[in-house]
């Protein structure tokens, strides 16, 4: 088997996806199975085009970020609109309403066999200037890294600025940006404890994908086989699900400094989010985020929002 996975260097790759590629599989399957990965940022491939290499079987077995495909069909972006789910537990719920659904999805549309669900650490707001809650946004410049993100901060009165994740810290640095969206974690690993000096603990996004296969590729897998690879997989997710709430909270107490961690502590002021906050993230939901994906996206969308995701958010959406 040929697998593409996630981002290089982080650790849904390097800790759990490669090794169980490259090894667990081979064992749970009593040497049956071999497998080689490369992640998806390698090679060449375009994250915004894995949907449709793996319809067409370039890619038989891999792994799409929702929020990057979904520039070709925004439906796929509705597990993970901004401000949609603001802590973990939110995610698992919102997953759980919409899995079935998402399989049926790609299996209809795209001949793609879903097989797991994988998140990263949440992404949260960190700003080079002290600040209390959103409402202090107004006017900031803040590091976005998609449509949806830039709509929100547009909403609450900052300036959104689109950059690739590598330039965070010298747009912080330089005043192109004054705040930026990224992994509670990896904005620790790039060192933002010496250039921010807030962090929200509020979650924006959370990065989910999908691992699934081309289902020709799929039909050829024997069945006991297939079984292998399902029960490996489901134990794979939930490994990487533990590790994505544990390294939000560990990149939490690591920018603030309240935990021990692999370099300096930081010594940022952690911002909780306060009862307005919370207010206002729903209010942003229902006016903002919701009505603009559904422009975007149609009133097929409404649709799906309603049938799925409405009974678990508690907002609904206009279908007119």
């Amino acid at each position: 088997m040929q697998i593409v996975g996630g981002l290089a260097g982080v650790t849904q790759y390097t800790r759990y996806e490669e090794p169980f590629w490259e090894k667990e599989i081979t064992e749970l399957s009593k040497g049956r199975i071999k497998a080689t990965i490369r992640p998806l940022d390698a090679g060449g491939l375009r994250a915004e085009e894995t949907l449709q290499l793996m319809r067409l079987g370039v890619v038989p077995f891999g792994t799409a970020s929702l929020s990057r495909v979904s520039s070709d069909d925004p439906e796929l972006n509705a597990f993970d609109l901004p401000v949609l789910n603001p802590d973990m537990a939110t995610l698992r719920r919102t997953v759980n309403a919409t899995r079935k659904h998402l399989a049926d999805y790609l299996r209809q549309r795209y001949d793609i066999e879903l097989l797991a669900v994988y998140a990263y650490p949440a992404q949260v707001i960190f700003c080079t200037k002290p600040f209390t809650g959103l409402d202090d946004l107004v006017g900031r410049k803040v590091r976005t890294s998609s449509v949806g993100q830039a709509e929100l901060m547009g909403a609450l009165g900052a300036v959104p600025v689109l950059l690739p994740f590598a330039e965070i810290v010298p747009a912080l640095k330089s005043g192109v940006a004054e705040c930026a969206i990224t992994g509670t974690l990896s904005g620790y690993e790039i060192g933002l404890p010496g250039i921010a000096t807030h962090v929200h603990s509020m979650a924006i996004s959370w990065g989910l994908s999908f691992f699934g296969a081309n289902r020709a590729a799929w039909d050829a897998v024997p069945q006991d086989l297939q079984q292998v690879i399902r029960q490996g997989l489901a134990d794979l997710e939930r490994r990487v699900w533990a590790q994505a709430d544990a390294d939000t909270q560990r990149g939490l107490a690591c920018n603030s400094g309240t935990a021990s961690c692999n370099g300096p502590p930081g010594e940022m002021e952690l911002v909780p989010t306060s009862p307005k906050d919370a207010a206002r993230r729903e209010r942003l939901l229902e006016r903002v985020v919701l009505p603009r994906w559904i422009t975007r996206c149609g009133p097929s969308c409404a649709r799906v929002w309603n049938t799925y995701l409405a009974p678990v958010h508690g907002v609904h959406a206009e279908t007119e």
